[in-house]
């Protein structure tokens, strides 16, 4: 089956005024995908069935696809057009434990796949290389920090997504962030022994986590209001006449910039070193997951964004002066090194917060899928609208050159 859109390839035209029929084209096609993605939740790094599902849609749109991009199994590249200008489209596709499709992933990976194949006809008109990214693990495991170092985005000059959200939220992403956040696993090591006959030949793991966790919850009384400290005990003895003699704590911290995150990460380090100093046991902290960076909004990239949203009639006011989002994301990562926007739209009728068992309900229904359209034309209506203004083009092609030639002078 042909899912390329039907609209005949303009010459010397305006693309943009394409898009819609181009988005209408396809509509039948992306929601079953979307829909059937919803049905078979997916965790991180295991999104076979999303996957293979959406390499194949791209692949029947006239896309050449790569399976298995950066090493990961359930990543792809599906590429079209072989213009001076390459724009990525970020395709998310995994699920939440027990809730599945919390997030709107489902949402996500139909708005991207629809915008690439709404602009497929139109690449050589636009100059463009257009790749449509899939991005495992967003959730836990940072799929993207991991595509971007093994060089999947290399050459990329703008890259985008667009991310659902609850009832009442605006499309415009100017001002907006995500807070960066890193996650770790603290291990105390002490010494086993009879917790009757004799504990005082034992050191209690149990004990250095319960202390480190009354040190970080006394801790966050001295943080400011916009940072994250979030942790549980994963691991603490087996029984209770056994003295436990270790103990594991997943944590994490958040901040909107690198160095207030840096410095908490320093202060949570202190609690966990303090607990195994007042009860003798030995620490080791690792990093469980790569680090999600904050997320930068490219202005000229929003700009054109929120043209198209108000265009189709959503909400496109500022944000409050203060807000600046909240949660995090792997698309920081690429931000910070590839001009980006990760702008949000709001899924009508959706009165309960992302990361929720009424969301995933939500995201499954017209009225999303029909918002989830709307923001493929905002993502296609961007890319046009960047690749057919000569400055603009110019800038995005710099950006990927001066990246990539940094990048071989480090090599």
């Amino acid at each position: 089956m042909n899912h390329i859109p039907s609209a005949d390839m303009p010459q010397a035209v305006d693309v943009r005024l394409h898009l819609g029929q181009s988005i209408k084209d396809c509509r039948s096609g992306v929601q079953e995908l979307a829909e059937g993605i919803h049905g078979r939740p997916e965790l991180s790094f295991r999104e076979e069935a999303a996957s293979a599902s959406i390499a194949g849609f791209l692949s029947s749109a006239g896309f050449a696809m790569e399976r298995g991009t950066g090493g990961i199994p359930t990543a792809f590249t599906g590429t079209i057009g072989t213009g001076p200008l390459t724009v990525a489209l970020c395709v998310e596709y995994d699920a939440l434990p027990d809730i599945g499709h919390g997030c709107g992933h489902n949402l996500i990976a139909g708005a991207s796949v629809a915008a690439a194949v709404a602009l497929a006809p139109y690449v050589d008109t636009l100059g463009i290389t257009l790749k449509a990214i899939g991005t495992p693990a967003e959730e836990h495991g940072g799929g993207k920090a991991l595509l971007l170092e093994a060089g999947a985005f290399d050459g990329v000059g703008l890259a985008l997504m667009a991310h659902p959200g609850h009832e009442g939220m605006t499309a415009n992403p100017l001002g907006t962030s995500s807070q960066a956040v890193g996650r770790y696993r603290a291990t105390f090591s002490g010494q086993a022994a009879h917790a009757a006959a004799m504990p005082h030949r034992g050191i209690n793991a149990a004990d250095a986590a319960i202390v480190s966790q009354v040190a970080i919850g006394l801790l966050r009384q001295q943080i400011p209001g916009d940072q994250r400290i979030g942790l549980f005990i994963a691991e603490a003895g087996a029984a209770t006449n056994i003295i436990p003699d270790r103990a594991v704590v997943e944590f994490e911290c958040r901040a909107f910039a690198l160095s207030d995150f840096r410095e908490l990460l320093a202060k949570v380090k202190r609690c966990f070193e303090g607990a195994a100093l007042a009860t003798g046991t030995e620490l080791t902290i690792e990093a469980t997951e790569p680090l999600y960076e904050p997320l930068i909004q490219d202005t000229e990239l929003a700009g054109h964004w929120i043209g198209a949203m108000a265009a189709r009639g959503r909400d496109v006011s500022a944000p409050a002066p203060d807000y600046k989002g909240g949660g995090s994301t792997d698309m920081g990562n690429i931000s910070q090194v590839i001009p980006s926007i990760h702008p949000m739209f709001s899924v009508p009728g959706a009165e309960a917060p992302i990361h929720s068992a009424g969301f995933t309900a939500a995201a499954n229904t017209q009225a999303a899928y029909e918002v989830m359209f709307d923001a493929a034309y905002g993502l296609a209506f961007t890319v046009a609208a960047a690749a057919s203004d000569p400055v603009q083009k110019a800038r995005f092609i710099e950006a990927s050159y001066v990246r990539s030639t940094h990048k071989e002078a480090r090599a």
